[in-house]
């Protein structure tokens, strides 16, 4: 038996280079990743990491990492992650069960997971059921670039890179109908509408993305918990996804039978262990999960072992950027579209002290 002893919200702030204006799928121009680390310290000397979601929402997660989550559980058992993570959801639900609180409490989670699986000496993959695979396939998950040259420019660089499946950010006829081109005939094409359109603006465009042989479309809706307007777009023929702004597995009980797709986020749904009830609700429903796992940080990590475990992921989600630095060289990245998972313990994640130390944002 190990009991906590600190908790620490870490902050690291990395640019990246995409090609693009940096203008569009974000709040306001995205040029970095904003990682909020969390790092967890046993009474046996073992430290846990994770990462809660903190694009352009980072200061906030770790605050309430530190003045939320840190109070509740130092002194408490870390030997059972979804025990404790429930028990933080009922002390912490006055604070909303969407958002901000929920992203500090999958940081925490993923952190005790990490912990759980260097205490057993095996990958959390094992802890959670067994490794399934050992590997797994990854998708390129292009950024807005809001320009048909630029579109079509990057996807065809990303399948002659050996991508079999890309997604775009695209929100027009135009720059979607440029990913077709670039990513050619043979390229299984998705794109990510954020939220952009309205539902009659959705259905008139719907002819177009079966015309093109859209694999999926994302969150085209706003607002994206509106899980009859899903459901209704189902009578097209293009798969529906959606999920990676839902929060906690009861809201994938409610949006499960609207998409063709769920969606969920290690680091906004709850960590690994809301993770695996969303994946035993799709199981129940004949469902394939496709993760959002847009991250560099314990997240991208965690998401692996989880695929390693679980036989419902269908496939990973790799943001395609070029970062200044990533927080651990060991990071497996894709070759040919396949990701090799780590059969280490724990996680896999061992953040540099020295990438810390050079991208620490206060």
């Amino acid at each position: 038996m190990s009991r906590i002893t600190s908790v620490e919200p870490i902050v690291l702030k990395i640019p990246f280079s995409d090609g693009s204006s940096g203008v569009g799928l974000m709040p306001t121009k995205w040029t970095s990743l904003e990682i909020v680390l969390v790092k967890v310290v046993t009474d046996d000397g073992l430290v846990g990491w994770g990462e809660a979601f903190g694009y352009f929402c980072a200061n906030a997660v770790a605050a309430a990492v530190r003045d939320m989550v840190a109070p509740v559980v130092v002194g408490q058992e870390a030997d059972d992650p979804a025990a404790l993570n429930l028990a933080l959801q009922r002390r912490l639900h006055l604070h909303g069960r969407y958002g901000i609180t929920i992203f500090a409490i999958s940081g925490l989670d993923i952190a005790l997971w990490d912990l759980a699986g260097k205490r057993a000496g095996v990958s959390v993959a094992r802890l959670i059921g067994g490794r399934k695979r050992e590997s797994v396939s990854a998708y390129a998950s292009l950024m807005r670039y809001g320009d048909a040259a630029l579109v079509e420019k990057f996807s065809e660089k990303a399948a002659g890179e050996g991508y079999t499946d890309i997604k775009l950010h695209e929100i027009t006829r135009e720059t979607i109908g440029a990913g077709r081109r670039g990513a050619g005939p043979k390229v299984r094409l998705t794109t990510d509408i954020n939220c952009n359109w309205s539902l009659a603006e959705t259905i008139a465009i719907m002819p177009f993305l079966q015309e093109i042989d859209l694999f999926w479309l994302e969150e085209p809706i706003f607002p994206p918990e509106d899980w009859e307007a899903l459901k209704s777009l189902g009578r097209f023929g293009v798969a529906i996804s959606a999920g990676e702004n839902a929060c906690t597995a009861v809201e994938f009980s409610r949006l499960v039978d609207a998409v063709t797709y769920p969606q969920p986020s290690v680091t906004k749904v709850g960590g690994i262990s809301e993770t695996i009830k969303v994946c035993n609700i799709a199981a129940r429903a004949g469902k394939t999960v496709m993760p959002h796992s847009p991250y560099f940080g314990p997240g991208y990590w965690a998401t692996l072992q989880l695929a390693a475990a679980r036989s419902e992921i269908g496939l990973f989600e790799y943001l395609y950027v070029s970062a200044d630095a990533v927080i651990d060289e060991s990071m497996p990245r894709p070759r040919n579209s396949q990701l090799a998972i780590p059969d280490v313990p724990g996680i896999g994640c061992t953040p540099d002290p020295k990438i810390i130390e050079r991208y620490h944002a206060g």
